[in-house]
């Protein structure tokens, strides 16, 4: 099944939005899976927060929000986990221009853009992009408007760069079970990663000590009902800034066994 959807990730991104070019990626999905593998979480923290490491996180946003494709599959596996041990951290942060992005829902609801409604796209996206480089859903915006405008060069540019980390998150692991669960940076990236795998999210729970599970529509019988999130680091490092949520946490996790 995950070879299924990475192959949907990686040549139907975004369910026809926009082309997909992933020649790189999808030539050895398999292998690069092979190579990449689970993270090792305190070996990305360590590289990502030494000035004298070549994974050194300001280093790979530099790169990252460079108009090129240099970067490596495992440095965009060190650039996406290095998010969690940012300083300016959190996994439920709010979205940038909050005004501009509510002008936008009408826009985004839309069959047919104008270019008017296009620049405004790429200007929430630019936006959004700079607060938070990781940002799936706006890589997404980002690459369709570069297509809608035919700046097919950039296009292409930003699609390598979300193709990668679409592969950095199925490489995590199968989303069958809680040991073999995705690991995310952001809860957003569960439905987001789903989404653009061709899955639609239809409920999700929270398994303790540390999963999310996802609920899908299932395409026939022999396809899962679900996939599993590992949050453990994300939950860590939010805790870790906001221990004043702890004890309310805690008690929707015991009030979560209760109820089974």
């Amino acid at each position: 099944m995950l070879n299924r959807i990475l192959s949907v990730i990686l040549l139907c991104i975004a369910a026809g939005t926009f082309s997909a070019d992933a020649a790189h990626v999808a030539n050895s999905p398999a292998a690069a899976r092979a190579e990449l593998g689970r993270p090792d979480l305190d070996s990305i923290a360590s590289a990502t927060t030494d000035e004298n490491s070549p994974y050194f996180y300001p280093r790979l946003l530099k790169r990252f929000m460079a108009n090129d494709s240099a970067m490596t599959s495992r440095e965009f596996q060190y650039f996406y986990y290095g998010t969690l041990f940012r300083e300016d951290y959190d996994p439920y942060r709010a979205s940038p221009n909050q005004g501009l992005l509510d002008e936008l829902a009408p826009i985004y609801a839309k069959a047919k853009r104008t270019r008017s409604d296009r620049e405004k796209m790429l200007d929430y996206s630019t936006q959004a992009l700079a607060d938070n480089p990781v940002d799936l859903r706006q890589l997404t915006n980002r690459i369709f408007v570069y297509e809608q405008n035919h700046k097919y060069d950039l296009a292409k540019i930003w699609q390598y760069k979300l193709n990668h980390l679409l592969l950095v998150i199925a490489s995590s692991g199968t989303g069958l079970t809680q040991e073999t669960a995705w690991i995310v940076v952001y809860p957003q990236h569960e439905y987001d990663f789903l989404n653009l795998s061709g899955l639609t999210a239809t409920g999700q729970t929270f398994r303790p000590p540390f999963y999310d599970y996802i609920s899908v529509q299932r395409r026939n019988d022999s396809t899962p009902e679900g996939y599993f999130f590992d949050i453990k680091e994300l939950l860590r490092q939010y805790f870790a800034k906001h221990p004043e949520d702890i004890e309310e946490a805690s008690r929707q996790v015991e009030e979560t066994a209760a109820e089974k």
